[in-house]
């Protein structure tokens, strides 16, 4: 499914971008036939360094998005960007699933997959090169990539760790 910007008034207003990232549909079948019911995964950013992922499920697609928005909104987490890219390399891992993301010089771009890209999109990070390892599929990938981010430091917070333990 293809990444999609949603725009809706209430996220501009507060300065959030959502992107759909994937739309799955899943049946239970019941005495009748089947029952249709969809699953939506939203990257919700600011552009400056918060991100958040969100899975919402509904028996339609619009509710099913508007659910994963609100769901990510409540996981927002702090990236930190330094020179419009991140400060090391790290590596992600959730399940089977890894991703590699390198630091990149300026004009680089966001080399990345659909995924990731939205995630470093909504946070940001302008240069980065990333590495998919494992699974692709797009749950794990988003929790993978957000595991990374979540283990990067920067500078100033490294230095307070080693005052701290001294």
């Amino acid at each position: 499914m293809a990444i999609q910007d949603n725009k809706n008034k209430s996220n501009d207003e507060q300065g959030f971008v959502d992107r759909v990232v994937h739309i799955g549909r899943v049946a239970k079948v019941v005495k009748g036939g089947r029952r249709f019911s969809f699953n939506a995964i939203v990257v919700v950013g600011d552009r400056k360094g918060q991100v958040g992922v969100g899975l919402g499920k509904a028996g339609e697609v619009p509710d099913a998005i508007r659910k994963a928005g609100e769901q990510a909104k409540k996981n927002l987490v702090q990236v930190p960007v330094t020179n419009d890219t991140i400060p090391h390399t790290i590596t992600g891992k959730f399940g089977c699933g890894k991703v590699i993301m390198l630091p990149a010089s300026i004009g680089t771009g966001v080399i990345a997959g659909a995924a990731v890209r939205a995630v470093m999109e909504c946070a940001g990070v302008k240069n980065v090169l990333t590495k998919c390892i494992g699974s692709n599929n797009a749950h794990n990938v988003l929790k993978a990539t957000i595991d990374g981010l979540l283990k990067l430091k920067t500078l100033d917070r490294y230095q307070g760790q080693l005052k701290g333990s001294t």
